[in-house]
């Protein structure tokens, strides 16, 4: 299945799993099962699969054919290039193509100054106004053709403002005969972001074209945030040249570090192949030598050939613009696009269906658990019901006696519940507060003082490894604490189980583990690139200065998001056994209220069996609707 056709199932299925959530969700409200912690659970699980987007980076040093991979990829029914693809440097700037629903069409590009200000890429993309915007007409081929032509747009500036934007290196300037110039040719963008109606953007691909290894030095937030947070690194080698220096500089600092040292999601394009068309080899003389250059290039790569994709963009781009079957054939572009449908758009639908089912899934089969129980507990009322002489006055009073007496039980139920929740709570805000961001922020705020104070590299390393272990030592002291809630909220949970007879719900307990390993891991990518930066970086380099205000962004949204889930952990975790309360104390009043009726009744007694009959259909629709929403949502941990 082509690339296009899968990502338009993608984009289907994701509509109908949203269709059957939100029904789910009016159920839930229709039926009076709903309560504040599940219904903000399921609006955020609805928020994340509405703007939900497949990420593809494309990665590669200059003159690889990147650019034209991608428009052979994704654009070649506009019939000309959509992305500046000539020989050299082109796209200079990293590149965010998508579909924003409510911005327009256009191209907003941030200037390359905005690289001495400490400020994140994330901050710059709230700040609207500190982009230049450039209207596109998706009809005019003409005038997106002249408005993407300000992507490589250049201008000439001081060789020390060079210097400090991290865009000058002597080394490399010597090599090229440049000696001490006065002026140093730079980029006039440091990020574009582009919306474009295309149809696979607004079913949610989004396609980041990133620059050549010299920029990607000098922006860590891409390594170390964009790629990172990619379905999946597409890295771009060239057949003629093979895996060069600056290719595997690439690969081993940003692109393996970037996905974490795995290799899931990660495929390399070995492009140009049409540079070894040779007909005086004949083509198995030709197939042999791809096959050769694949070879050596997984094992420089230390990656698998079959992750290796021969390919020829700019002959794939040309076949499809000129519908030509052969040529295409020959372009061996398909092999890439089947892997993209098969493996990644796929790959993320089992990601999104993990989510789903982490999220909602307990949910749903708590709903389900909870109807089935009221279900059957009106039927085996109804059964014993149809055995009850309601003429025997003393007999139905004695029942009425035994149904207050389990009402009097479920008062104590709710104050034995209530005095729990109270200790609970306490021991959850020490829990929440130990993640504050006044705790957090303190840590920064006195290693940030002390690295403004050093004056060299080595300095900069230690005021750096100072704050990690300090929150290191924070989320130590959380380990504690969150140890003491989940034995109080398993204790909780026991307590209504042995003494009252409710379903034993194993509880969903609170873990740190996972911000503990990704805090360890931006440590670990943070000292790997700051090591492997290029020779020109010196102590005062802003590149630094912006390399280590990134990881502590990172590192400050880890625990944010540790503070975050605390907190909805410590208000959803209870929620089931609030269910249960709520939903015995429903139960106990049905039964009063049916044994008042049919004791006050003037009919037969077929008749009041009739009457209780009618009243269990509700609960077999209710039942029946949410089997129906579990088909469609495809949940079937239940």
């Amino acid at each position: 299945m082509e690339f296009k056709e899968q990502m338009h199932e993608y984009s289907l299925w994701r509509a109908k799993l949203i269709q059957g959530i939100e029904m789910y969700h009016q159920w839930r409200i229709r039926y009076d099962v709903n309560d504040p912690h599940s219904n903000s659970t399921i609006l955020n699980v609805l928020s994340c699969l509405q703007q939900d987007r497949i990420t593809l980076a494309f990665v590669a040093e200059f003159s690889r054919g990147k650019s034209e991979l991608i428009n052979a990829l994704f654009f070649a029914e506009i019939g000309f290039g959509l992305l500046p693809s000539s020989p050299g440097r082109t796209t200079m700037p990293p590149t965010e193509l998508f579909h924003d629903v409510e911005g327009g069409d256009h191209i907003r590009l941030l200037e390359i100054e905005s690289r001495l200000e400490d400020i994140s890429m994330a901050e710059f993309k709230n700040t609207p106004e500190r982009w230049k915007q450039i209207d596109l007409d998706f009809n005019s081929p003409a005038q997106m053709q002249e408005a993407f032509k300000a992507l490589v747009a250049t201008k000439m500036v001081d060789r020390e403002l060079a210097d400090k934007l991290g865009l000058w290196n002597e080394r490399e300037a010597a090599e090229q005969g440049i000696i001490n110039p006065e002026k140093v040719e730079v980029p006039c963008w440091r990020h574009a972001i582009i919306s474009l109606p295309h149809p696979l953007l607004k079913e949610g691909l989004t396609i980041l074209d990133t620059p050549g290894l010299s920029a990607l030095g000098a922006e860590p937030e891409l390594t170390l945030s964009m790629l990172p947070s990619a379905q999946a690194v597409v890295f771009v080698i060239a057949a003629d040249t093979g895996v060069t220096k600056s290719d595997m500089d690439m690969w081993r600092n940003h692109v393996c570090h970037a996905r974490g040292g795995s290799k899931r999601g990660l495929a390399v394009v070995m492009n140009k192949i049409d540079s070894m068309w040779d007909d005086l080899s004949g083509d198995t003389g030709y197939q042999a030598s791809i096959q050769s250059q694949v070879k050596t290039s997984a094992t420089t790569l230390k990656i698998e050939e079959g992750a290796i994709f021969p390919v020829s963009a700019k002959q794939a781009l040309l076949a499809k613009v000129k519908q030509d079957k052969v040529l295409l054939e020959r372009s061996r572009i398909s092999l890439l696009e089947t892997y993209l449908a098969e493996d990644i758009v796929k790959q993320r639908r089992n990601i999104l269906m993990e989510i789903v089912t982490r999220d909602i899934g307990f949910l749903v089969n708590e709903s389900l658990s909870l109807t089935e129980s009221s279900l059957a507990n009106g039927i085996s009322q109804l059964e014993e019901f149809k055995k009850i002489d309601f003429q025997n006055q003393d007999m139905t009073g004695k029942l009425m006696a035994e149904t207050r007496d389990r009402q009097n039980l479920y008062m104590s139920n709710i104050e034995n519940f209530q005095a729990s929740r109270i200790v609970f709570i306490v021991q959850a805000k020490m829990l929440i507060d130990s993640f504050s961001k006044e705790r957090i922020d303190a840590i920064i705020k006195n290693t940030k003082h002390g690295m403004s104070k050093s004056l060299t590299t080595y300095g900069m390393k230690q005021s750096i490894r100072k704050l990690f272990d300090d929150l290191r030592d924070l989320l130590q002291d959380s380990v504690d604490i969150t140890n003491e809630t989940r034995r109080l909220v398993k204790a909780i949970h026991k307590k209504f189980y042995d003494e009252y007879g409710f379903k034993e719900i194993e509880p969903q307990l609170f873990s740190i583990k996972q911000y503990q390993f990704e805090l360890e891991q931006v440590f670990a990518e943070g000292e790997t690139f700051r090591v492997s930066a290029k020779t020109t970086m010196t102590e005062q380099s802003a590149v630094i200065n912006r390399l280590y205000s990134t990881l502590i962004a990172r590192a400050r949204n880890i625990l944010r998001q540790a503070h975050a889930d605390a907190g909805a952990w410590s208000n959803d975790v209870l929620t089931p056994l609030m269910h249960q309360i709520k939903d015995h104390k429903k139960k106990i009043e049905n039964r009063l209220q049916m044994l008042k009726k049919m004791n006050e009744s003037k009919g037969t007694v077929a008749e009041n069996i009739a009457a209780l009959e009618a009243e269990i259909e509700p609960l077999k629709r209710q039942r029946s609707e949410l089997m129906m929403m579990i088909k469609g949502m495809q949940i079937n941990d239940s």
